[in-house]
């Protein structure tokens, strides 16, 4: 009896070293995660986009964003880094251009190239044969790590996302371990870059955010980011002026926004808040403890289906929901000219339509 006790008191023993002592790669950081308002009032569950309709992606997956072409074609980034062309009304999907690395925000400009934010790679271009040529790979002297979303104001300018400079997407072994140690260190790391297509040259357009995600260019220049680590979204003057959060505290994780043709925005809630994750904000001590779970015991994306309307002064306008999580893990969404809303998501096999 004494033996088997003396065995579990070193089992015990083993297990508390493991969990305060094996080395993580990560250094987090205290932070106050505001109090989870919940799916409730202008975020009540709805089952809006249980009426989707669904355009085959020729067994790709992972259709993280969605472009309109100048052709009037939909154009899909997807996993294995290529990019699909199909038509809006459905039909064969076509490979339109392999970048070679995990494409995931994707614009045309108005010089008819398809910009590129490659997770792996840094910014690209698409030219109108599917040419890919890479734009940069470091801004200020540092790598870019995560490009993460891309959008082109009217004047040219390519605005586009280095969500972490501290985990690399390809080096972490995918964009979605890469988000999920930079979310739980939670150390601002991330940042927002400018993209001159005359000089070619990167410049830091703002920086100190907590994994800004998705960018989006308004009409009248400013540049809306969603910081998918403070669940908010920012508005910035085209200037490169003081930024000022404009919708706070979201129920979800943010990811993706894209303005539509009427002057409003999509954002797209990848997955609901995870609470434990919440609680453990003013414990870096704990968070780090929760990578060295294993693999089952780790906090995971709820499946759900959620994207928001916004005005350019953060107004929730509507939600589009599935809780029953069958078209889930939504990035965003693209309002087409006829009034078609296109739904990307981080991991399903086909792209969603919502028909007007």
């Amino acid at each position: 009896m004494r033996s088997v006790l003396g065995l579990w008191a070193i089992i015990a023993v083993v297990c508390v070293g493991y969990m305060a002592l094996w080395p993580v790669p990560v250094t987090p950081k205290a932070w106050d995660a505001p109090e989870n308002p919940g799916y409730t009032g202008i975020f009540a569950p709805n089952a809006r986009l249980q009426r989707l309709e669904f355009l085959d992606l020729a067994g790709r997956s992972g259709p993280e964003d969605v472009a309109i072409g100048p052709d009037g074609m939909v154009y899909v980034a997807t996993h294995d880094g290529e990019i699909m062309r199909l038509p809006q009304s459905g039909g064969k999907a076509q490979v339109f251009a392999q970048t070679g690395g995990r494409p995931l925000g994707i614009e045309f400009g108005p010089d008819g190239m398809l910009y590129v934010a490659d997770a792996y790679r840094g910014l690209v271009s698409v030219d109108p044969d599917g040419g890919v040529v890479l734009l940069a790979d470091h801004a200020a002297g540092v790598p870019i790590l995560y490009a993460d979303d891309v959008d082109v104001g009217v004047d040219g300018m390519v605005y586009f996302t280095d969500a972490s400079t501290r985990f690399g997407a390809e080096a972490s072994g995918g964009t979605l371990p890469a988000s999920v140690l930079d979310l739980i260190e939670h150390s601002d790391n991330g940042r927002v870059l400018k993209y001159d297509p005359i000089t070619r040259k990167t410049t830091v357009f703002a920086d100190g955010l907590s994994f800004p995600n998705g960018v989006a260019v308004g009409p009248d220049g400013a540049v809306y980011v969603v910081e998918t680590g403070d669940y908010a979204v920012w508005r910035f003057p085209a200037d490169g002026g003081p930024g000022q959060v404009i919708l706070a505290n979201l129920p979800g994780f943010p990811d993706n926004i894209n303005k539509g043709p009427d002057g409003t925005f999509w954002v797209g809630l990848v997955s609901p808040r995870n609470a434990i994750m919440d609680k453990l904000s003013d414990s870096p001590a704990l968070r780090r403890a929760v990578l060295r779970l294993p693999a089952s015991m780790k906090p995971a994306p709820t499946r759900y289906g959620f994207v928001l309307r916004m005005d350019a002064q953060g107004k929730v306008l509507e939600t589009l929901q599935d809780p029953s999580g069958s078209y889930a893990l939504t990035t965003g969404a693209v309002t087409a000219q006829d009034g078609s809303v296109f739904v990307s998501s981080l991991t399903e096999t086909r792209l969603g339509v919502l028909r007007p």
